[in-house]
């Protein structure tokens, strides 16, 4: 008989066998006994309890806290058929003493124990950095491995709190109630069939999706799935790119072209800016030799600026290519920063070399094109010492236009060891313009061509025999030179001095005054030739002669050296 039609019976008219079914489907076919786990319902709630009717003699209560979830919300409701787990039946009071804690935890242990059985994966929530670890809420807590979180180590495992993740259990004893966990083992998994999938996918040439997995000084590793590939710093960019960090982050998908692939070390090259076209190869005809252009500077070596045209292609300008007064030109960071914005004249266009050569004096006025018309051969100038070197001074002679006396045409004849023995910066002073080579942006300036060369008529000073007096202003090894007059030495040769010796220059320092005879005089080469010793011995040779003629008048010795004296001066000043 059904048990709908046994309900209606009255219990005196029920068999044994009717009245064991009704007991049972009551009951629900549940077995109570204590320390196991129940199904019942909730039959009341308060502040502080939950009735649960576990079908029952009587009732038992539960805490309410152990309904609040984690935001502290309670979550049962009167009507709910819940677990519980049933403690101890006290029939004295009449009360059961339940537990839904424990229960929920009976359960997670029977599931988690079939999972492993089964080799099933788990779903979990961390809660909580712990020593070596996390502390992950699987049902029950587990521990998982720092070693075991993920394919490379995490430095920051605070910052997986919260989150959810798949774990394969490693290890499971429920009598010391131990678990540990790993998620690598699935990532590892994972990557391995994603690794044969895009293996079958790599191909040179071909385009593929990748994320950002590591950033370097060199490049960023992509994850194209299961397999790693380098995208090189010089391979992002056709332009310049100081840090792979500029264009890219941690996380990011990007789309890259497969270079190479090794397939027996799985090495995988990749570009990105090969998705691309190269910018250079419609640089010639973008832009032309005197174009002008405008770009920004994006680097400053010691030689010039690097101006960027787009992105890709850069041009030169060259520090001689800056300003046409190269007193400019000590440093490019003189007259451009980082970051201008500039224009400047195309030169040069080399595509195969992927070189422009760009000038921005060019598009300011040459000097050059007006000074043969403001300063022609032959006239003279004023301008002030900018420079000395060791072969001659810089004078400036106007903005940009700096004029070069060499050290042969400061003066005639003057022996000028050193420019700045006679010149020294901010000095004033006056030239004839000599040569202008506008090619090669050189002004030659001449100082001792304000005078008239005094060799021309050195002729009519200077004659064969002449005895002359003059100061020592050079010594070399063969003699020494003597100053007649600015611009026109002479040279006693060693043979032709008084003093001899191994020490004879100490008796010639510079300055001293030498009486000699002129031997010879070469104007095709400047020389004029002199000898101390015949001067000397000529001056001996009148005073015998004199002395001789005044022997028989009985003249005083004192008498006879003042005639002389006086006949020499006559005699050199008939010569001068």
């Amino acid at each position: 008989m059904p048990i709908s039609e046994i309900v209606d019976l009255p219990l005196n008219q029920l068999s044994e066998d009717q009245f064991k079914a009704f007991f049972d489907d009551y009951m629900g076919e549940q077995t109570i006994r204590e320390k196991s786990v129940v199904t019942g319902t909730v039959v009341r709630m308060n502040s502080d309890w939950v009735t649960v009717d576990i079908k029952y003699k009587a009732e038992g209560l539960i805490p309410l806290n152990e309904f609040r979830n984690a935001d502290g919300d309670i979550e049962v409701n009167v009507g709910d058929t819940i677990d519980v787990y049933l403690d101890s039946m006290n029939e004295e009071d009449g009360m059961l003493i339940l537990s839904k804690e424990r229960a929920d935890l009976m359960k997670a242990w029977e599931e988690i124990s079939k999972a492993v059985e089964r080799d099933e994966v788990v779903s979990g929530t961390v809660l909580a950095r712990v020593k070596g670890g996390l502390s992950v809420n699987i049902g029950v807590k587990a521990f998982l491995p720092g070693s075991q979180v993920d394919l490379r180590p995490v430095k920051n495992l605070e910052k997986l709190i919260g989150e959810t993740f798949d774990f394969k259990i490693i290890k499971f004893n429920k009598r010391r109630g131990n678990i540990v966990l790993s998620r690598r083992v699935l990532l590892e998994q994972e990557r391995a069939e994603k690794r044969e999938e895009t293996i079958e996918r790599l191909q040179v040439g071909s385009i593929l999706t990748g994320v950002v997995k590591n950033i370097t000084d060199y490049g960023a590793f992509i994850d194209l799935g299961g397999i790693d590939g380098l995208l090189h710093i010089t391979d992002m960019s056709w332009g310049r790119i100081n840090h792979p960090s500029e264009m890219f982050e941690v996380g990011q998908a990007v789309e890259v072209k497969v270079l190479k692939f090794d397939e027996d070390s799985q090495r995988v090259s990749l570009g990105y800016k090969q998705i691309r076209p190269d910018p250079w190869e419609e640089a010639e005809y973008k832009y032309p030799v005197g174009a002008i252009v405008r770009g920004k500077v994006v680097s400053i070596p010691d030689y010039g600026a690097f101006i960027e045209l787009e992105d890709g292609v850069e041009g030169l300008v060259h520090i001689s290519e800056m300003s046409w007064n190269k007193r400019d030109n000590k440093h490019p960071s003189k007259i451009v920063t980082l970051g201008d914005w500039v224009e400047a004249k195309i030169l040069l266009v080399d595509v195969e070399n992927k070189r422009i050569s760009l000038g921005m004096k060019q598009l300011q006025a040459n000097p050059w094109d007006v000074v043969e018309t403001q300063y022609p051969v032959g006239s003279v100038v004023t301008g002030k010492v900018r420079n000395i070197t060791d072969f001659g001074i810089f004078v400036g002679i106007d903005e940009g236009i700096d004029g070069l006396v060499h050290i042969s045409d400061l003066s005639w004849g003057q022996r000028i060891r050193h420019p700045s023995d006679r010149y020294k910066k901010g000095d004033e002073v006056e030239a004839r313009v000599l040569s202008i080579d506008k090619e090669n942006e050189r002004f030659s300036l001449g100082i001792k061509q304000l005078t008239q060369d005094p060799w021309q008529t050195v002729e009519s000073r200077y004659f064969y025999g002449q005895i002359i007096e003059g100061p020592v202003v050079h010594r070399v090894d063969f003699g020494v030179f003597i100053e007649l007059e600015e611009g026109v030495e002479g040279l006693v040769h060693i043979s032709e001095l008084l003093e001899e010796g191994d020490n004879w220059q100490e008796n010639y320092p510079d300055g001293k005054t030498v009486k000699a005879e002129i031997l010879s005089i070469n104007l095709y080469d400047r020389k004029i030739s002199l000898s101390e010793r015949n001067a000397v011995e000529r001056s001996a040779g009148d005073v015998e002669n004199y002395m001789a003629n005044q022997s028989d008048s009985g003249a005083r010795l004192g008498d006879v050296m003042g005639d002389l004296g006086r006949k020499l001066a006559d005699a050199e000043a008939g010569d001068n």
